[in-house]
C-alpha cells in the first residue's frame, strides 16, 4: 500500500478568526510550504459557508491560484471538505437554501474537475445530521440531481455521517452510483462508540477518504492517543482491505497549530509506516 499523508487545511497555521476549523482567507497559501517541509503530500481544502465567495474554489481565477501553489510546492489538493453543507445542508427544509446549496455543489464539482480532485467530503453530522427517514429521503433526492455531474467528472461525493454501519450501507445502496462513497473519521466513530472492525467490515470497500483524529467517548477532540480511537486495530484493518486513498490529519489543534501538529504527526509515524 502507498497512501498519501495529508493535512486538513489550516491545521499548520494560526486559527482564522479564532475558529477551530476554517479556510484561512488571505493566508492559505503559506500552509503549502510548511506542508512540504514536513513531507506531507496533500492538503484537504475547506469550503466554508462563511466567506464562501472569497474562497478560491468558487472565486473567478481561484483554481489557477491553487494550481500555481500546488505546482511550486509539490503539495496537491486531492480532496475538499465542504463544511459549507454543515451550515446550509443539501437537505435543508427551506427550499431556497437547498437549491442554493445544490448549485454550490455543482460549481464545486466544476472547480474540483479543474484541480484534479478525487473527493468532495459532504458532512452530514451535527446540525446537518440525517436523523430521520424524511431527512434521508430529501438528502437522497437532492444528491441524485448532482450525481450525473459527479459521474461525468469522475469525482466522489464522500459522505461523512454519524450513522451506524448498516444504516450507512442502506444509504449508499439507495444510489445507483459508485461515486457516492464514505469519508471515514476514526475520531468521530470513537466518540459515537462504534467498533471500527464492524464499520470496515460493513463498508470498508466504499471508503475513499479518511480523517485522522482522536476523541473521547461522547466528547471532544483530544491529542492523538489520549482518546478512545482504536488506532492499532483500525490500521491493521485498512491494510487488510487494501485502502489506497489519502490519510488526512484532522488532529487536535491549538491556537497556533504547527507545533502540536508536529508532535501528533511523529506519534502517528509508526501507523502510517504500517500502511506504506
Amino acid at each position: 500500500m502507498k497512501n498519501k499523508i495529508g493535512v486538513m487545511q489550516g491545521r499548520l497555521l494560526p486559527k482564522y478568526q479564532g475558529r477551530y476549523q476554517a479556510h484561512p482567507v488571505g493566508y492559505w497559501q503559506k500552509e503549502f510550504g510548511i506542508a512540504k517541509k514536513m513531507g506531507l503530500g496533500c492538503i484537504e481544502f475547506i469550503l466554508d459557508y462563511n466567506d464562501s465567495r472569497q474562497n478560491p474554489l468558487l472565486r473567478k481565477g481561484g483554481t489557477e491560484e491553487i494550481l500555481e501553489v500546488c505546482g511550486s510546492t509539490a503539495v496537491s489538493v486531492d480532496t475538499i471538505c465542504a463544511d459549507y453543507f454543515m451550515e446550509a445542508p443539501l437537505h435543508a427544509m427551506d427550499e431556497s437554501v437547498a437549491t442554493e446549496s445544490r448549485e454550490t455543489l455543482t460549481n464545486l464539482l466544476k472547480a474540483s474537475s479543474e484541480l484534479g480532485v478525487t473527493d468532495i467530503v459532504i458532512p452530514c453530522v451535527d446540525q446537518a445530521s440525517l436523523h430521520n427517514k424524511k431527512v434521508v429521503d430529501r438528502f437522497v433526492s437532492q444528491m441524485r440531481m448532482v450525481l450525473p455531474d459527479a459521474e461525468r467528472q469522475g469525482i466522489n461525493l464522500s459522505l461523512e455521517t454519524d450513522l451506524a454501519p448498516q444504516s450507512i450501507v442502506n444509504l449508499l445502496d439507495r444510489f445507483d452510483s459508485k461515486r457516492v462513497t464514505v469519508n471515514y473519521d476514526i475520531g468521530n466513530s470513537a466518540a459515537l462508540g462504534y467498533d471500527p472492525i464492524e464499520e470496515l467490515d460493513a463498508y470498508g470497500n466504499r471508503i475513499t477518504d479518511i480523517h485522522i483524529k482522536d476523541r473521547v467517548l461522547g466528547g471532544e477532540p483530544v491529542v492523538l492517543g489520549n482518546g478512545n480511537a482504536q488506532f492499532e486495530k483500525f490500521f491493521k484493518k485498512i491494510r487488510k482491505i487494501n485502502y489506497e486513498g489519502p490519510l488526512i490529519m484532522q488532529a487536535y489543534r491549538d491556537d497556533e497549530g504547527v507545533e502540536v501538529f508536529k508532535e501528533q504527526l511523529n506519534w502517528m509515524a509508526s501507523y502510517f509506516n504500517s500502511v506504506g
